[in-house]
Protein backbone atom coordinates (compact mmCIF):
# COMPACT_ATOMS: atom_id res chain seq x y z
CA UNK A 1 0.00 0.00 0.00
CA UNK A 2 3.18 2.27 0.78
CA UNK A 3 3.52 2.40 -3.04
CA UNK A 4 0.23 3.00 -4.37
CA UNK A 5 0.78 6.38 -1.78
CA UNK A 6 3.46 7.25 -3.53
CA UNK A 7 2.79 6.77 -6.91
CA UNK A 8 -0.39 8.40 -6.14
CA UNK A 9 1.21 11.40 -4.90
CA UNK A 10 3.86 11.55 -7.34
CA UNK A 11 0.72 11.88 -9.81
CA UNK A 12 -0.22 14.46 -8.14
CA UNK A 13 2.16 16.43 -8.21
CA UNK A 14 2.91 16.10 -11.82
CA UNK A 15 -1.11 16.14 -12.70
CA UNK A 16 -0.65 19.84 -10.85
CA UNK A 17 2.61 20.66 -12.90
CA UNK A 18 0.36 19.65 -16.05
CA UNK A 19 -2.64 21.88 -15.56
CA UNK A 20 -0.46 25.03 -14.32
CA UNK A 21 1.77 24.77 -17.80
CA UNK A 22 -1.98 23.99 -19.75
CA UNK A 23 -3.83 27.22 -17.77
CA UNK A 24 -0.88 29.31 -18.88
CA UNK A 25 -1.33 28.32 -22.31
CA UNK A 26 -4.87 28.58 -22.58
CA UNK A 27 -4.64 31.97 -20.99
CA UNK A 28 -1.91 33.59 -23.10
CA UNK A 29 -4.08 32.11 -26.52
CA UNK A 30 -7.04 33.88 -24.68
CA UNK A 31 -5.00 36.95 -24.66
CA UNK A 32 -4.15 36.74 -27.70
CA UNK A 33 -7.53 36.23 -29.40
CA UNK A 34 -8.82 39.36 -27.28
CA UNK A 35 -6.11 41.42 -28.71
CA UNK A 36 -7.24 40.37 -31.92
CA UNK A 37 -11.06 40.87 -31.91
CA UNK A 38 -10.17 44.58 -30.81
CA UNK A 39 -8.17 44.91 -33.90
CA UNK A 40 -10.49 43.59 -36.24
CA UNK A 41 -13.48 45.75 -34.26
CA UNK A 42 -11.46 48.86 -35.03
CA UNK A 43 -10.61 47.94 -38.89
CA UNK A 44 -14.53 46.98 -39.07
CA UNK A 45 -15.83 50.20 -37.86
CA UNK A 46 -13.40 52.39 -39.91
CA UNK A 47 -11.94 54.65 -37.87
CA UNK A 48 -8.29 55.32 -38.60
CA UNK A 49 -5.61 54.54 -35.75
CA UNK A 50 -1.66 55.00 -35.38
CA UNK A 51 1.15 53.00 -34.83
CA UNK A 52 0.65 53.90 -30.84
CA UNK A 53 -3.08 52.37 -30.88
CA UNK A 54 -1.44 49.51 -32.10
CA UNK A 55 1.01 49.34 -29.81
CA UNK A 56 -1.32 49.54 -26.79
CA UNK A 57 -3.45 46.67 -28.11
CA UNK A 58 -0.16 44.21 -28.99
CA UNK A 59 1.51 45.46 -25.66
CA UNK A 60 4.41 42.82 -25.35
CA UNK A 61 6.29 42.51 -21.97
CA UNK A 62 6.17 45.85 -21.74
CA UNK A 63 8.65 45.78 -19.14
CA UNK A 64 11.20 42.56 -18.54
CA UNK A 65 13.48 44.07 -16.42
CA UNK A 66 10.95 44.98 -13.57
CA UNK A 67 10.11 41.36 -14.00
CA UNK A 68 13.19 39.60 -13.31
CA UNK A 69 13.85 42.50 -10.86
CA UNK A 70 10.89 40.83 -8.82
CA UNK A 71 11.84 36.71 -9.59
CA UNK A 72 15.27 37.71 -8.44
CA UNK A 73 13.59 39.58 -5.11
CA UNK A 74 11.71 36.69 -4.51
CA UNK A 75 14.36 34.56 -5.26
CA UNK A 76 16.80 35.90 -3.01
CA UNK A 77 14.60 36.03 0.00
CA UNK A 78 13.51 32.57 -0.33
CA UNK A 79 17.32 31.36 -0.43
CA UNK A 80 17.31 32.01 3.75
CA UNK A 81 14.46 30.48 4.24
CA UNK A 82 15.36 27.15 2.70
CA UNK A 83 18.83 27.34 4.50
CA UNK A 84 16.47 27.86 7.84
CA UNK A 85 14.30 25.14 6.66
CA UNK A 86 17.69 23.00 6.90
CA UNK A 87 18.58 23.92 9.92
CA UNK A 88 15.43 22.60 11.79
CA UNK A 89 15.07 19.58 9.81
CA UNK A 90 19.42 19.19 11.03
CA UNK A 91 17.85 17.29 13.91
CA UNK A 92 15.76 14.79 12.33
CA UNK A 93 18.52 14.23 9.61
CA UNK A 94 22.21 15.68 9.00
CA UNK A 95 22.00 14.89 5.28
CA UNK A 96 18.74 16.92 5.08
CA UNK A 97 20.92 19.82 6.37
CA UNK A 98 23.46 19.24 3.71
CA UNK A 99 20.98 19.04 0.98
CA UNK A 100 18.92 22.12 1.75
CA UNK A 101 21.96 24.43 2.18
CA UNK A 102 23.08 23.11 -1.21
CA UNK A 103 19.24 24.37 -2.31
CA UNK A 104 19.83 27.20 -0.74
CA UNK A 105 22.37 28.40 -1.87
CA UNK A 106 21.23 27.34 -5.57
CA UNK A 107 17.84 29.71 -5.38
CA UNK A 108 20.36 32.04 -4.25
CA UNK A 109 22.30 32.41 -7.08
CA UNK A 110 19.50 31.92 -9.04
CA UNK A 111 18.24 35.12 -7.62
CA UNK A 112 21.40 36.91 -8.32
CA UNK A 113 21.36 36.13 -11.77
CA UNK A 114 17.63 37.20 -12.28
CA UNK A 115 18.49 40.55 -10.53
CA UNK A 116 21.91 41.28 -12.58
CA UNK A 117 19.65 40.27 -15.64
CA UNK A 118 17.40 43.05 -14.98
CA UNK A 119 19.96 45.22 -14.17
CA UNK A 120 21.41 44.59 -17.98
CA UNK A 121 17.87 44.64 -19.08
CA UNK A 122 17.30 47.94 -17.51
CA UNK A 123 20.79 49.71 -18.98
CA UNK A 124 19.53 48.08 -22.93
CA UNK A 125 16.27 49.72 -22.24
CA UNK A 126 18.11 52.93 -21.64
CA UNK A 127 20.39 52.56 -24.10
CA UNK A 128 17.32 51.92 -26.75
CA UNK A 129 15.61 54.65 -25.66
CA UNK A 130 18.21 57.06 -26.07
CA UNK A 131 19.15 55.93 -29.26
CA UNK A 132 15.38 56.82 -30.31
CA UNK A 133 15.20 59.97 -29.44
CA UNK A 134 18.69 61.02 -30.27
Amino acid sequence: MEGLGAGLAALAFWGFIAAVVVGGIWYAVREKEAQHETLRRMIDSGREFDEQAINRIFKENGRPERDLKIGGIIAVFAAPGLATLGWFLGDVSAEAYHALLGVAGLVAFVGVGLLIAARVAEKAAANDGSRAHG
